[in-house]
């Protein structure tokens, strides 16, 4: 038997007994025994119980949420309402998101001019101080704001790496090729929030350029896919590329899923093409997925796997199996990904390895 501090301290996390009686007293903790001097003492079940709410609540879910999760008879849980509950909490998770994202935009339109824009800027930043005392007429100045500095955009050329220099979050600890990757999957999406969901495995970069140079064979999920490769670059290099669900007609994930699905074919693909190749995965979730499988069981080796499908359940799956394997990879957290995406990733590692042969900065540390 434990006592409340020796609960916590097993627990962790910055758990304290002042929130476990909270829990009690909202009923998400049962109530524990006492001791014969009136202390709580708690058990491994409670232990266990406990770390549940820690995990759960590190996944943002709310208290009122977590007790209808724990419920102790889960044949009477009611999943149907706790689903409308949280559908309800993600739109408002969602709201805040598009509201701090305007905020955002707001800023990088400030924050992201050139230098040949910058002149304008003291005169706008003294436009924006006037919305805090005008606020009748704040729609009118935030035109006028935006009217004034975008008048000194089309006289010259956007000078993009300027930019990035003022609104990546700091990579100075980061490879120089894997900055080169981070600052054109920006680019390519023009959100400067992809750079924290982009994950490397330590290897990434040697197993890429180390495949490459030896003529690796390049497989796209989709025809999209395998277009958006730099062919060119490939072919000096010596690399060729397949298509595994060569289907033409693909034009959305949804497609590539049920056209992966229909057919049976792909396990001939995968050991034909798969040991030594570099995999571009930007549409199907399922075929990462198994691809993860073959991986790991042993049936296939690639030289690495670029996993950034669509899709807002199996597709984080993949990618968090994908991270669990002990295979070269880069892929994003969560949903973030594409197919022009993934193909913009092989396109920089084919070109870093023809433009910088000697580089080696991705061995550091």
């Amino acid at each position: 038997m434990l006592t409340i501090k020796q609960l916590t301290q097993t627990v962790g996390h910055g758990i304290t007994p002042r929130m476990v009686r909270h829990y009690h007293q909202i009923g998400l903790l049962p109530q524990p025994v006492r001791s014969q001097g009136n202390y709580r003492l708690y058990d491994q079940p409670d232990v266990e119980r406990l770390r549940r709410i820690v995990a759960l609540k590190q996944q943002g879910f709310q208290l009122a949420h977590i007790k209808q999760m724990l419920e102790v008879d889960s044949p009477s849980l009611q999943t149907e309402p706790l689903l409308e509950q949280l559908q309800g909490e993600y739109q408002g998770v969602l709201r805040q998101l598009i509201r701090l994202r305007q905020t955002a935009m707001a800023l990088e339109g400030i924050l992201g001019r050139d230098r040949a824009c910058q002149d304008m800027q003291a005169e706008a930043l003294a436009q924006l101080r006037l919305l805090e005392v005008e606020t009748q007429t704040a729609q009118a100045l935030t035109e006028s704001l935006w009217q004034h500095l975008d008048a000194a955009a089309a006289d010259h050329p956007e000078d993009f790496q300027q930019a990035l220099r003022r609104l990546l979050p700091d990579l100075s600890q980061r490879p120089e090729i894997e900055v080169d990757v981070l600052s054109h999957l920006v680019l390519a999406c023009g959100d400067v929030g992809l750079a924290a969901f982009v994950r490397f495995s330590q290897d990434a970069i040697k197993a890429a350029r180390e495949a490459l140079a030896t003529g690796c064979t390049v497989v796209g999920d989709v025809p999209a896919v395998v277009a958006s490769l730099d062919q060119a670059r490939l072919t000096h290099l010596g690399c060729q590329w397949r298509t595994l669900i060569d289907n033409p007609h693909l034009d959305s994930a949804a497609d590539a899923e049920r056209q992966f699905w229909q057919d049976d074919h792909w396990p001939q693909w995968f050991q034909a093409w798969g040991e030594g190749s570099i995999w571009v995965v930007g549409y199907a979730p399922s075929v990462l997925m198994r691809l993860c499988d073959a991986i790991a069981h042993q049936s296939l080796r690639p030289a690495l796997v670029i996993g950034l499908p669509i899709g807002f359940s199996h597709a984080p799956a993949a990618k968090r199996r994908l991270m669990q394997l002990d295979v070269p990879y880069i892929t994003t957290e969560g949903s973030l990904g594409g197919g022009l995406l993934a193909a913009v990733v092989l396109n920089r590692l084919a070109a870093s390895l023809i433009e910088k042969p000697d580089c080696h900065c991705y061995l550091k540390g």
